[in-house]
């Protein structure tokens, strides 16, 4: 089985950064993706970001381009998500998902594995 743990989630300021993190144990995907969702209360979980282990190459939603950079080391099964000039509407719960095909890393549905989740709060 795979399980994932996110960590480095709290409050910060509107403007502030913060760093997210996530490891994954158990079997590995070489050519899967890993990826970043958030849920705010009443909304449905969406797309953030993710990056595809074949080849490396990244994917953002656009509300977070050229604020959040999404990094990752694929032999050591973690994923780190730099938040910048963040807003109060970035506030959520961040989870961590597994896509082992790495195939439509934009969509919930093709990611098989979730960690717990991390709260990000913004204060305005």
């Amino acid at each position: 089985q795979v399980q994932l743990v996110e960590s480095g989630g709290g409050l910060v300021q509107a403007g502030g950064s913060l760093r997210l993190s996530c490891a994954a144990s158990g079997r590995t995907f070489s050519s899967g993706a890993m990826g970043w969702f958030r849920q705010a209360p009443g909304k449905e979980r969406e797309f953030v970001a993710a990056i595809n282990w074949r080849g490396g190459s990244t994917s953002y939603a656009d509300s977070v381009k050229g604020r959040f950079t999404i990094s990752g080391d694929n032999a050591k099964n973690t994923v780190n998500l730099q938040m910048n000039s963040l807003k109060p509407e970035d506030a959520a719960v961040y989870y961590c998902g597994l896509n082992p095909n790495g195939i439509r890393v934009m969509s919930r549905a093709f990611y098989a594995y979730w960690g717990q989740g991390t709260q990000v709060t913004v204060s305005s």
